[in-house]
């Protein structure tokens, strides 16, 4: 069974670097890969199309690439996409739109093994993550499950108005604020920066740290990093694969078409 790098970093309390893809093209986490710059690569799975066979791939291309996988599951998907996320080589996931204790506890299950003090409801599996055939069901399967790093989103109105008892959940490892969901669901749509919004973040944050769990943060510039820094969250997520083609198209297309408007004015 493969080695959870995330899980270590975690147990050592080191910092990690994540980044974002939706496109499920196995040759961007090779390039990710060959950057020696990243823990691990979130497939947010929850905006992008794909397939099984697409699990598979992203699964051997993390393996090649010496990164770790994670993968952003759906809110009612949760069993079925960490069971065969995982089973394609997935070692960490993101369970969004989390409300409630039961979700929180149910994102937990859908992760750890049906076996006596686990918590969980997987079972065994001919899959990728124990060679098909090779550790079915064996005592190295549940360890592995065991390591499995299980992140929630804080990102509704319900869960933060709950979110001690949310975060006291055991199996919890990590945290992550989602400010344009909250912003919606308090009737201030695309207003990450609403006092309430950064109010409920902070809260978020220092009740993680408090319940000795990992915050992690989403960047897309990287000079917005500071002020986390200094309420010590250790763990970033920065960029995504859209985005960066956007605005690279954006920005180039617009001062290439400048330039010819000049030299070719009419």
């Amino acid at each position: 069974m493969r080695a959870n790098q995330l899980r270590e970093k975690l147990k050592a309390n080191q910092p990690t670097l994540g980044t974002h893809i939706l496109s499920v093209w196995p040759t961007l986490v090779e390039l990710v890969g060959h950057s020696g710059q990243y823990d691990y690569i979130e497939f947010t799975a929850e905006y992008a199309p794909f397939t099984m066979h697409d699990l598979d791939n992203l699964g051997r291309a993390f393996e090649l690439s010496g990164v770790g996988g994670m993968i952003k599951i759906e809110q009612g998907e949760y069993t079925h996409q960490a069971m065969r996320a995982i089973g394609s080589g997935f070692q960490a996931v993101l369970m969004a739109d989390i409300r409630t204790v039961d979700d929180a506890r149910n994102a937990v299950q859908a992760v750890r093994a049906e076996s006596p003090g686990r918590r969980g409801l997987m079972g065994v599996g001919m899959r990728r993550d124990v060679g098909m055939n090779r550790e079915v069901g064996s005592p190295a399967y549940i360890n592995a499950l065991d390591e499995v790093v299980v992140a929630i989103m804080i990102e509704k109105r319900q869960a933060v108005e709950d979110l001690e008892n949310i975060l006291s959940v055991p199996g919890l490892d990590m945290i992550q604020f989602g400010a344009a969901d909250y912003a919606m669901s308090i009737g201030q749509p695309h207003n990450r920066g609403h006092a309430d919004v950064k109010a409920a973040e902070r809260k978020t944050i220092e009740m993680a740290l408090k319940k000795g769990l990992h915050p992690r943060i989403e960047l897309a510039d990287i000079s917005m990093a500071a002020p986390y820094l200094e309420m010590g969250v250790k763990h970033f997520c920065i960029g995504w694969d859209v985005t960066i083609l956007s605005n690279w198209w954006r920005d180039n297309g617009t001062a290439m078409r400048k330039t010819l408007g000049e030299k070719f004015p009419g």
